[in-house]
């Protein structure tokens, strides 16, 4: 079989995912300076060249692993693994590991190495999850799997995008309907001209004309162009590593998520026909952190979620690497500046609403009808871990945090904060076990929902789960909560009722996982 590295849509599936990792670098690029201020030249001559190594390193791997499963299949239909700089870390590695140590000692270099180091202990983590991901998927129900999957995509993915889109709706509006249209509809542009690229132009043009962009900005960011080539930052590394205690509170439960958020992303795209080793994937996510580390950056890279979103718009095996090649050399030359003067940022965040709905929507479709408690299930965790990062960031910007305007004060707002605060710690690991439970529960299968309730009992225990940081008996009352769930399943298991009849429209059980060649 003759493979093509190049189809008609991957030119839509380049754009549109091209545009969706040309937002996180701006915005990374911004949190950097903005936030921990960082010097420019740092920013621009360090991390994003070490960045641009590690994404143009991952994206062409998986390139080669879609061309492999094309030919071990013998498929032309095969779309590559979306891969760029992890969202959810990318700010909390700002705010949660950075800025507090910028903040404390008013040294940016300090805030960078300690970015690093746990970068780093991400990856080793990744790595190690390698190992036992597969094993968790095999036994998770796939309503678990992508219904934690769609409360990423709807919550930390889609509505900070929206809330963009609605503030410039002028611009971005027109935007999200010419994707949708050319996306989601057999339409297409006069000479099959790119939905994404046109899109794009619209907008741009729609936000020049109405003046939401600045002559004196390009210029200036015109200025900053200059070539940087990554080099070794070994030193910053092991200096971040020598305070290497205090970020295993989050690098761990962190770690744990990123391998559970590739798993899951590997499930989704397994579900729309490609079935991709995830130990394969596992290997190449963790081994982009530690490099990407290594190199100075502080942003751990992902498989993305949105896989069947590019397959959908017709991308296969090209788009990936071309978007890898293009987000490096955009880094290598320092062009993120430019850019985010010549391309309203409205203009670009409509991709990112389109991925949150399609995923969102696989959810349902791809699972049986019988389990869309469990995904909503799982979508729960998830909501709440995003509605308390807002309260956090509302209560911040007024001087102020929930401790110190008190639990009673908030629950008499009709704020349940300590509550949602509770659930949504590791949320998409809890979203992961309650979906499973209400799965398993659903279809009379209680030895395995108690199966799964133990489990979130012991990863409460530790702090995995439900609790701010990893250490012994992080919160007792959820971990006896989940504990009275499992015994109360092991009750009606004893009564061994017969299991649920699966309904004729529910899709065949998938194949098991292939082995990776080689």
């Amino acid at each position: 079989m003759k493979l093509a590295y190049w189809v008609r849509g991957d030119t839509n599936a380049f754009f549109g995912f091209g545009v969706n990792v040309l937002v996180n670098v701006l915005t990374l690029t911004a949190l950097c300076i903005g936030v921990i201020q960082m010097p420019a030249g740092d920013v621009f001559g360090v991390i994003l060249p070490a960045l641009g190594v590690a994404l143009v390193a991952g994206n062409v791997y998986y390139t080669f692993l879609a061309r492999r499963l094309a030919a071990r299949e013998n498929r032309t239909d095969v779309t590559a693994l979306p891969y760029g700089p992890s969202v959810p870390h990318m700010f909390i590695v700002i705010f949660v590991i950075m800025l507090p140590i910028y903040l404390t000692t008013k040294d940016p270099v300090a805030a960078w190495t300690a970015g690093i180091a746990w970068a780093f202990i991400i990856g080793v983590i990744v790595l190690i999850g390698a190992f036992v991901g597969p094993y968790i998927r095999k036994y998770t129900p796939r309503a678990a799997l992508l219904g934690t999957l769609a409360g990423i995509s709807i919550t930390f993915i889609s509505m900070n995008p929206a809330g963009t889109m609605w503030s410039y709706a002028w611009i971005a509006l027109p935007v999200f309907g010419m994707l949708l249209i050319g996306l989601l509809t057999d339409v297409k542009l006069p000479g099959n001209f790119p939905i994404g690229l046109a899109a794009l132009l619209v907008g741009t043009a729609i936000g020049w004309i109405g003046g939401a962009m600045s002559v004196p900005d390009v210029t200036a960011a015109a200025r900053d162009i200059a070539f940087a080539f990554p080099h070794l930052k070994v030193d910053l590394l092991i200096d971040g590593l020598r305070d290497m205690a205090p970020l295993l509170a989050t690098a761990i439960p962190l770690g744990v998520y990123n391998f559970t958020e590739a798993m899951t992303n590997v499930e989704s795209a397994a579900t729309a026909g490609d079935r991709y080793n995830l130990r394969s994937v596992l290997l190449a996510d963790g081994a982009g952190a530690v490099i990407g580390s290594c190199l100075g950056s502080p942003f751990p890279p992902a498989v993305y979620v949105g896989h069947p979103g590019w397959k959908a718009a017709g991308g296969r095996t090209g788009y990936s690497m071309a978007t890898g090649v293009l987000i490096a050399l955009l880094c290598f030359f320092g062009l993120f500046g430019l850019l985010g003067a010549v391309f309203p940022t409205a203009a670009i965040v409509p991709i990112l609403l389109y991925i949150g709905l399609l995923i969102g929507a696989q959810a349902f479709q791809a699972t049986p009808r019988a389990h869309a408690a469990a995904v909503v299930a799982a979508l729960i965790p998830n909501i709440a871990a995003w509605a308390t990062g807002q309260m956090d960031n509302v209560l911040a910007a007024a001087g102020t945090t929930a401790s110190q305007v008190g639990s009673e004060a908030l629950a008499g707002a009709g704020v349940i904060y300590d509550g949602l605060k509770t659930l949504g710690e590791g949320a998409i690991l809890a979203g992961l076990v309650l979906g499973a439970i209400v799965a398993f529960i659903i279809d009379k299968r209680f030895w395995h929902a108690a199966i799964f309730s133990a489990s979130g009992a012991v990863l409460t225990f530790v702090g995995l789960i439900h609790a701010e940081k990893v250490q012994w008996n992080a919160d007792g009352p959820v971990t006896l909560g989940y504990l009275f769930l499992a015994v109360v399943c092991v009750l009606f298991a004893l009564g061994k009722p017969d299991p649920r009849e699966p309904d004729a429209e529910e899709s065949a059980a998938p194949a098991e996982e292939p082995a990776p060649a080689g």
